[in-house]
């Protein structure tokens, strides 16, 4: 079974609630006379729905679906949910995105002038209590004495053993989050009786102790690496959890422990995980099951619907001029964007930003139409859309019509069928008035001319291609274009040099398209060279159908992790509550790698990948790069340039050795990572989260980025859990 939480967590059969983690971090069942311990688990089926529950609270917020019987209480339920308060805690907070939203405090993350009070910390940090207490009863409820005396044994108990495993990965998971974000905290494990009671306060050093020797206890016990269900944990999760903490362990302990980093990361690397061949598949609707994915967060539009996860990254991202067809949902949220510096990272010297062609002047030229009434339209003679115009305001019409079936039939018409022209009888291209039906044979994209004094026309069939020196072919060999009969636009994506190109039809010159003199975006009959000013990837469209033709041309880069929207948008953030300052993210998407829409509009299909292996290959190198041992200088070089190569699509993004610095994995981690979840953390190793090190704009509340104090490394604690619970002290500088 593919996704056992998708599947079963709805047949939970043990509800639980959390009141407060400083009063009880224990549980307690919602409907005890519909589900207890004693009929939860009387099966190992039984202790598998209760799994999927611990599972599906990374995933979902509550009982029924996007809302209405939340798992917490104090906040919107949509905001509440695991994976969007962390996407809120680890990429707000840093140069990687900013939101326009005015929901309570959001906009203190980005400008990282949050307190105590905040109720979106408050919501992080009691779903990942929550999710601890979930796990904590499913790991009381299985150990081997419960199972005895519910007479669970042979297979049954084998499989009950390796799912106690499981939950004790996801708590530890949980409890990483914990000391990762708040550092010192409440502490509960199984041995703690249920019952009221004031948790003890860890200290982060020990809570990091705790958080190894749990999963060092777990890896003999859970499921081979790649040999577990899709979406359960096995043992490169927990290699991968481990080498997080030791890449973290300086900053968690004082001590660093990069040589352990690297022992994971050779586990992990050698367990026959594989890099997906193409980055954005990893993103989309599909992306279950990918071989590079090492622990997803499994998300479905029918089966796991939420206001979070990654419902929430992918449409509080569309806005401004994006379509939210193009992104597999109903429409977008106009929230999310991302900073100047991240896309200076794949852009080095952008200030102005990205290149475009000249934007072809608004349509104000009315020229005189031809309707062209047929069969596939309904023989509407009055039809305003599809005509061929006269330029030249005189008896000569030219115009682009697609036919989406053989054997289309269509004549010309003046606005009605008073006057209209056909063929002459002879089928030599002469024109007679009141003649019979045009008869196109074949399906396809169609150049149509006539002239009604000449009393001529043509209708030649077309396929359409960019050539030039700046495309792949040169001028010998045409890049074909792909028509997109929703946008009745020709387009393709390139790699270009800088040089010029052309539009051609049928790979000859007889009807071909360049700029107009001087250069105004619009298309002229054999008009001159369409400059390209430097190498890169480009975005090419080009729009016939009815006089005047156009083309837009769009550079992105050579690097295709570079998803940015700049249409409509500004590079630099004047107004962080205006959508359109700031670049859009259209890296995450609800549409298949085939281009099929999720199954939901509203609720999107895209898995989470929390863990993947591109990660384990950046934290090789930086390890290696810090003086762990037991890697070497070649093989991180080696790992980089495998993810610089898929990203370019050959070996022209590779970089040497004396490239490869603690500085650039950095920004290599922003190229490959950016709206991972990755961020905050990874800025707060290297020093430069906090303080002025590190300037980015809004940061600290101030245009161009000010100081901000370290004490924001770490969130607070909740103020209401702190009153409450006499055994916990507040984080520093709060």
């Amino acid at each position: 079974m593919k996704r056992i939480i998708k599947i079963t967590f709805y047949a939970t059969a043990l509800m639980l609630f959390i009141a407060s983690c400083t009063k009880d971090l224990n549980t307690t069942p919602i409907n005890p006379t519909l589900y207890t311990p004693d009929n939860a688990y009387i099966s190992a089926a039984g202790y598998k729905q209760v799994l999927a529950k611990c599972y599906a609270g990374l995933s979902v917020t509550g009982q029924q679906g996007p809302a209405g019987n939340p798992d917490i209480s104090g906040i919107d339920e949509g905001f509440g949910e695991y994976i969007r308060m962390y996407w809120y805690h680890q990429e707000l907070t840093t140069d990687e995105a900013v939101i326009s939203w005015n929901d309570q405090t959001v906009k203190n993350f980005h400008s990282q002038n949050w307190g105590s009070g905040d109720v979106f910390i408050a919501a992080m940090y009691y779903r990942i209590f929550y999710q601890i207490s979930l796990c904590n009863e499913f790991i009381r409820e299985s150990a081997d004495s419960k199972l005895d005396s519910r007479g669970i044994t042979g297979q049954d108990k084998i499989n009950c053993q390796s799912y106690r495993a499981e939950a004790r990965f996801l708590r530890a998971l949980s409890y990483w989050h914990a000391l990762d974000m708040f550092g010192s905290v409440p502490f509960v494990t199984e041995n703690d009786a249920p019952g009221k009671f004031f948790p003890t306060q860890i200290s982060r050093t020990d809570l990091f102790s705790y958080i190894e020797s749990e999963l060092k206890a777990i890896e003999p016990l859970i499921t081979n690496a790649r040999a577990n269900e899709y979406g359960r944990a096995d043992k490169g999760c927990v290699w991968m959890l481990l080498a997080k903490l030791y890449l973290n362990a300086e900053v968690y302990t004082g001590t660093a422990r990069y040589t352990d980093c690297i022992t994971y990361c050779n586990n992990l690397i050698n367990a026959g995980y594989t890099l997906e061949p193409k980055y954005a598949n990893l993103f989309l609707a599909d992306n279950g099951g990918n071989n590079e994915i090492i622990f997803p967060v499994e998300f479905d539009g029918i089966r796991t619907q939420t206001w979070g996860g990654t419902t929430f990254i992918i449409c509080a991202a569309v806005g401004g001029s994006m379509k939210p067809v193009d992104f597999g949902i109903g429409g977008g949220w106009g929230g999310t964007r991302t900073t100047k510096p991240i896309v200076q990272l794949f852009y080095p010297n952008l200030t102005n930003g990205l290149w475009h062609s000249v934007t072809p002047p608004k349509r104000t030229n009315s020229y005189p139409v031809l309707n062209c009434p047929g069969s596939y339209q309904g023989w509407n003679p009055a039809d305003p859309v599809n005509v061929v115009a006269s330029v030249g305001s005189n008896s000569q019409y030219e115009g682009y019509l697609n036919f989406t079936t053989a054997g289309t039939q269509f004549k010309f018409a003046l606005g009605s069928w008073n006057d209209n022209w056909g063929d002459d009888g002879t089928l030599t291209g002469k024109l007679k008035h009141g003649g019979d039906n045009f008869n196109v044979a074949d399906a396809g994209y169609y150049k149509i001319n006539c002239d009604t004094t000449a009393m001529t026309y043509s209708i030649i069939k077309t396929t359409w291609a960019c050539i030039g020196d700046a495309t792949p072919g040169g001028w010998s060999a045409d890049s074909p274009m792909v028509y997109d009969t929703t946008t009745k636009t020709w387009t393709v994506t390139l790699d270009l040099t800088a040089g010029g190109l052309k539009f051609r039809a049928n790979g000859a010159w007889d009807i071909n398209y360049g700029d107009a003199t001087p250069v105004n975006g619009t298309l002229v009959a054999g008009g001159a060279n369409i400059s390209i000013p430097a190498a890169g990837t480009y975005s090419i469209t080009m729009k016939l159908g009815e006089p005047d033709y156009t083309y837009t041309i769009v550079m992105h880069a050579y690097d295709h992790r570079a998803m940015f929207w700049s249409d409509g948008q500004s590079l630099d953030i004047n107004d962080v509550g205006t959508f359109t300052d700031g670049y859009g993210i259209t890296k995450w998407k609800n549409v298949t790698s085939t281009g099929a829409a999720g199954s939901n509009p509203t609720y999107c299909d895209t898995d989470f990948p929390m863990f993947r292996l591109a990660d384990v290959y950046l934290m090789y190198a930086e390890a290696v790069l810090r003086g762990g041992g037991g890697g070497s200088s070649s093989q991180a070089l080696g790992y980089v340039n495998a993810l610089r190569e898929r990203a370019y699509g050959d070996q022209e993004g590779d970089i040497t050795a004396d490239q490869l610095t603690l500085p650039f994995i950095l920004d290599e981690r922003g190229r490959e990572l950016y709206w991972e979840c990755q961020r905050r953390t990874d800025l707060i190793r290297f020093n430069e989260f906090s303080q002025s090190t590190y300037l980015w704009p809004w940061k600290g509340g101030s245009k161009n980025g000010i100081s901000v104090p370290s004490f924001y490394n770490i969130f607070p604690i909740p103020s209401a859990d702190v009153s409450a619970n006499p055994n916990l002290h507040q984080n520093p500088g709060y």
